[in-house]
């Protein structure tokens, strides 16, 4: 498999998780948002809506949007599963895997960042605002989600809310987020940081990572 994907891209990191915990051998291809490789017409041929990440499957299919593929993954790889067992516990680790992915993550990309810097003229520090009342107001929900006495979100193994909790916390803190009032966030963050699926994913291990 290939996957398109830029080193700092917390959507491209979900995917990198998921397909580690499903022992996924895959290619990276990088795309780089900051010189608007995504943005090209053979990278808009692969995918329209000129974002990452996209995967190329085996026999070439493309699948694009974070939380399709790691479902896609899901239901066709083998491996360790990336949702609970039981019914409620799914439900419940696919509602805080869309605050992250859809109330968020969408708010907060390169491109609205762009966005409110040209054409809505705002300066840095409205930006910054912008960033951190939408991180801070999802992630409140999202703590309060996460079931208590457990390792990860909803567990004592990681699920799809735990591949999407560990990339937006790695956002929060690039924009100096304040993450104090997430505990449970936090400690779910920590324990994931041990388990070599994660680690592999972890931005500054991906092969365009610029030098440190």
């Amino acid at each position: 498999m290939k996957l398109y994907s830029y080193w700092r891209s917390s959507a491209a990191y979900r995917v990198r998780i998921a397909l580690n915990m499903k022992r996924v051998v895959y290619e990276q291809v990088p795309i780089h948002l900051v010189k608007k490789e995504q943005s090209s017409p053979e990278y808009l041929a692969l995918n329209p809506s000129g974002l990452v990440p996209a995967l190329v499957t085996d026999d070439g299919q493309v699948l694009t949007q974070s939380i399709a593929i790691c479902e896609w993954l899901e239901e066709t790889v083998s491996g360790p599963s990336i949702l609970p067992e039981k019914e409620y516990d799914r439900v419940r680790a696919r509602t805080i895997a869309q605050i992250i992915a859809c109330d968020i993550h969408p708010l907060n990309n390169t491109r609205v960042q762009a966005y409110l810097r040209t054409e809505m003229k705002q300066d840095d520090a409205q930006v910054q605002a912008w960033i951190h009342t939408w991180i801070a107001s999802g992630l409140a929900a999202a703590e309060a989600l996460i079931v208590d006495g457990k390792r990860y979100a909803v567990g004592d193994r990681p699920s799809v809310a735990d591949i999407c909790i560990v990339p937006q916390l790695y956002n929060a803190r690039r924009f100096d987020v304040d993450l104090t009032p997430y505990p449970k966030l936090c400690a779910i963050d920590a324990e994931a940081a041990k388990l070599q699926p994660f680690i592999d994913a972890q931005p500054e291990r991906q092969p365009d990572a610029p030098p440190t």
